[in-house]
C-alpha cells in the first residue's frame, strides 16, 4: 500500500479523499492555486505545495507542476478526484512516465470512453444498447439534415468529448439543426479542444440512470447497483438518490448486466460510471465517466462501502475484496448539491466570503465539503460548495432527513441552492418520483424558492 498520496484537485472532493487517506493511514499532499492558499483542502492535507496562480490553466491543469509536487514530496501516486484532470489520459501517462501510480484506469480505457462516438461503437458491438443515432462526425450541411431524418426529430447535437452539459444542444426541426451543430462544436472546442459533433436521437422526458462499477487488475468486475440523477439543469445534475425509485429487481440486475458489459468492453478497471437513459423499459448507454462521481456517497450509504478506499486498493493493486452476490442495497440515500448560485436568478454565481456556515448532524446525514465559515468562494472554479448526504430505510425516510438536514443547513454571505432544494423536495413531481424537468425549467417557479430562502425547523 502507499505511504504518501497526493491530490491533484481541490474543494470538497479533495477532502473527502483527505479524510480515507487518513483513515486508511496514508499521508496527503495537497497542491493549491495562490487563491486557494488558505483553504480548507489545504488546511487537511499533511502537506502542500503551490502550482499557480488562479485560472485553472495556470495550476490545476498543469500536468508538469503536479507531477513535480508528487515527486518533491516523495508521494508513490496520485488521486486526481473528479473534473480538472481526472479524465485525461495524457495525465496518466505522465504518471506512469515519472513513476507514479494514476489511481484510476489505464490511460487507454480512458481515451477510449473519452471520445463519445468511440465509447458508442465500442459498447454497440458489445451488445450494450445505444441511443439511435450516427457514429459519423457530422458538420452543418445536407448530410447532417439527411442523418437528423433518418434518426428523426428531436434530435441532440453532442460534441464528441463534452461532459457536464457542455458541447450538448437541441435541434427540434430541421430549422435548428444547424445552430445545434455549430452550438455545439464551438462548446466542445472551447471546452475540451475538440470541435467533433454527432447526432443521436433526443429523448424528451427520459430518467438518467447511471450505474456504479468497479474491477480490478486481477480481472474482477462488479457492478454497485445505481443511481438516479434526473434532477437536472441545462444537464447538470443538482439532485441524485439510490437506487432509482421506479426500477423493478428485474430492471436493476438487467441495468448491472449492461454496465459491467460495457466496462468489459474497454478492458476496465478501476471506479467508473456508466450513465444511460432509461425510457419506459428500455436503458440506452449515454457515457462512461472514468473516475469517481460528484454523487458517489449515495452508493456509500446504501452499499456500506468507501468507494474512494476501494479505488485506492485497486490502484495499489489489491483484488476486489467482494464479490457480486455480497453487495446488497439497504435502505435509500439521497444527496442534494449546494452550489454558490442563486435559482431565483437562473442559477446565476454568487462567489464571495461565507460569513456563516452551520451543517445540519445526525446519524442519518452526511455532509462533504471543501469549506468553513470564514471561507472565500472565488469565482475561478465550480461552483459546488458542499453536499449534504442523507439516509433512510425507504426513500420517504430519506427523503424526510433530507428535508429536515436542509432546514438545518445555514449559509450566510453568499447564494447557494438551499432555497431552491427546500422548495423542491416539498414539490408534488419529487413526491411522486418525477423528474421535475418542468419544474426547474419554470422561471416563475425557480423565482418562487427564494420564499424558502429563511426556512428553519
Amino acid at each position: 500500500m502507499f505511504g504518501k498520496v497526493l491530490v491533484a484537485n481541490r474543494g470538497e472532493i479533495a477532502v473527502r479523499v483527505m479524510k480515507t487517506l487518513r483513515r486508511m493511514g496514508i499521508a496527503s499532499v495537497a497542491v493549491h492555486s495562490d487563491v486557494d492558499a488558505g483553504s480548507l483542502h489545504v488546511r487537511t492535507a499533511d502537506e502542500s505545495v503551490p502550482i499557480g496562480a488562479a485560472p485553472v490553466a495556470e495550476s490545476y491543469l498543469r500536468i508538469d507542476r503536479i507531477v513535480e509536487a508528487a515527486l518533491s514530496t516523495g508521494a508513490q501516486a496520485i488521486h486526481p478526484g473528479y473534473g480538472l484532470l481526472s479524465e485525461n489520459p495524457e495525465f496518466a501517462r505522465a504518471c506512469a512516465a515519472a513513476g507514479l501510480v494514476f489511481i484510476g484506469p489505464s490511460p487507454d480505457s480512458m481515451e477510449m470512453m473519452s471520445s463519445k462516438i468511440r465509447a458508442r461503437e465500442t459498447v454497440s458491438a458489445a451488445g450494450v444498447p445505444v441511443v439511435p443515432g450516427c457514429t459519423e462526425p457530422v458538420h452543418p450541411g445536407p448530410k447532417a439534415f439527411a442523418t437528423a431524418a433518418a434518426i428523426g426529430y428531436p434530435v441532440a447535437a453532442k460534441a464528441a468529448s463534452g461532459g457536464g452539459g457542455k458541447g450538448f444542444r437541441v435541434a427540434g426541426g430541421p430549422d435548428e439543426l444547424a445552430a445545434a451543430v455549430e452550438g455545439a462544436a464551438g462548446e466542445g472546442e472551447r471546452f475540451f479542444g475538440d470541435a467533433t459533433v454527432y447526432l443521436e436521437r433526443y429523448l424528451e422526458d427520459p430518467r438518467h440512470v447511471e450505474v456504479q462499477i468497479i474491477g480490478d487488475t486481477h480481472g474482477n468486475m462488479v457492478h454497485l447497483f445505481e443511481r438516479d440523477c434526473s434532477v437536472q439543469r441545462r444537464h447538470q445534475k443538482l439532485v441524485e438518490e439510490a437506487p432509482c425509485p421506479l426500477l423493478t429487481d428485474a430492471q436493476r440486475t438487467r441495468l448491472g448486466e449492461i454496465a459491467v458489459r460495457a466496462a468489459r468492453a474497454a478492458d476496465y478497471f478501476s471506479l467508473g460510471t456508466v450513465e444511460g437513459l432509461l425510457a419506459g423499459d428500455d436503458f440506452y448507454f449515454l457515457e462512461m465517466n472514468t473516475r469517481v462521481q460528484v454523487e458517489h456517497p449515495v452508493t456509500e450509504l446504501v452499499t456500506g462501502l468507501d468507494l474512494v478506499e476501494e479505488q485506492i486498493r485497486v490502484a495499489a493493486g489489491e483484488p476486489l475484496g467482494f464479490a457480486q452476490p455480497g453487495v446488497r442495497i439497504t435502505g435509500h440515500a439521497i444527496e442534494c448539491r449546494i452550489n454558490a448560485e442563486s435559482a431565483a436568478k437562473g442559477f446565476r454565481p454568487g462567489p464571495g466570503r461565507i460569513e456563516r456556515f452551520a451543517a445540519p448532524s445526525g446519524d442519518r446525514v452526511r455532509v462533504d465539503t471543501g469549506v468553513a465559515e470564514g471561507d472565500a468562494v472565488p469565482p475561478y472554479y465550480d461552483p459546488l460548495i458542499a453536499k449534504v448526504i442523507t439516509w433512510g430505510e425507504d426513500r420517504a425516510a430519506a427523503a424526510a432527513a433530507m428535508r429536515k438536514a436542509l432546514d438545518e443547513t445555514v449559509v450566510e454571505g453568499i447564494p447557494t441552492l438551499l432555497p431552491f432544494h427546500r422548495a423542491l423536495l416539498a414539490s408534488e413531481e419529487w413526491e411522486r418520483a418525477g423528474t421535475c424537468r418542468d419544474l426547474v425549467a419554470d422561471r416563475a417557479w425557480l423565482k418562487s424558492t427564494d420564499d424558502w430562502a429563511d426556512r428553519r425547523e
